[in-house]
């Protein structure tokens, strides 16, 4: 068994050791903090390229480094995903309109440890029925972390979200899914946002790793551009996403990406 950082169960899920949580929640507070401080940032009229410029500058000035930045060929700090994006928007020349929603993603690594997040920001006046998938979003990834503590299985965090969702007449996205991290930004175990309960690996104390859940407004279905990142749905409803990166605790859960200024949610005011 690999003994670096804790031990790996028979599905290939690392279990970190309790000296490890700290490591994780400092990385998580740098790049929810980088998500606040960006809010002003968005507005009407803003690229989403200068938006990810000063994302880059915040990583380097927090004395961290950009997860994103070289991964795959990727050139960016951040993926920023508009409207009927679904994830893996590339920052580009392209400015924010009235009433656009979109997701910023931001993994930064500090002292070895990788912080990921993401949560849904609005250009402008927000719209009632993009205000409802972000509440509804955002609502999903919260029932979906009350579902984690030892003895849960993954699938019970899936079903948590997926139900939540479907009862609301909105979809899960089932293309793409959380992750577990830690030292290493993807690991096993793939997090499904969908599933039964009581089904798949059964959560324990030490696992560290992504919820992230993707939802739209029309149909779940995806397709990649010719870009080989960018994520739409294929019915070109819109779609909101909010992420957290958390750790199984003895008897619940520890969210390492709070925001600092209590500002997660786009309509929240510090």
């Amino acid at each position: 068994m690999d003994t670096a950082h804790g031990r790996l169960t028979k599905d290939g899920i690392r279990i970190y050791e309790q000296n490890d949580f700290a490591g994780m929640a400092k990385a998580g507070e740098v790049a929810a903090r980088i998500l606040d401080e960006i809010a002003v940032h968005v507005f009407p009229g803003q690229s989403t390229a200068e938006i990810d410029r000063i994302i880059t500058e915040k990583v380097e000035a927090a004395g961290a480094k950009s997860a994103t930045i070289g991964y795959k060929g990727y050139q960016h700090a951040s993926c920023i995903s508009v409207n009927h994006v679904v994830c893996h928007g590339i920052p580009g020349p392209k400015t924010l309109k009235d009433g656009d929603i979109l997701n910023i993603d931001v993994t930064v690594i500090v002292d070895g440890w990788f912080g990921d997040t993401s949560r849904m920001y609005v250009a402008g006046k927000l719209g009632r029925k993009a205000e409802r998938l972000i509440q509804v979003t955002h609502d999903s990834l919260m029932r979906g972390i009350e579902a984690v503590k030892p003895g849960n299985t993954f699938g019970d965090i899936g079903h948590a979200i997926q139900s939540y969702v479907e009862a609301q007449r909105m979809s899960v996205v089932r293309d793409f899914c959380g992750h577990g991290l830690g030292r290493v930004f993807h690991a096993p175990p793939n997090v499904l946002h969908y599933g039964r309960a009581g089904t798949g690996p059964v959560l324990e104390e030490g696992m560290f790793f992504t919820i992230e859940p993707m939802v739209n407004l029309g149909r779940p279905e995806t397709k990649v551009l010719a870009d080989d990142w960018t994520a739409v749905t294929r019915d070109k409803s819109l779609s909101a996403q909010f992420e957290h990166s958390v750790g199984v605790t003895a008897d619940g859960v520890e969210i390492f990406t709070p925001s600092p200024a209590g500002t997660f949610h786009p309509t929240y005011t510090a």
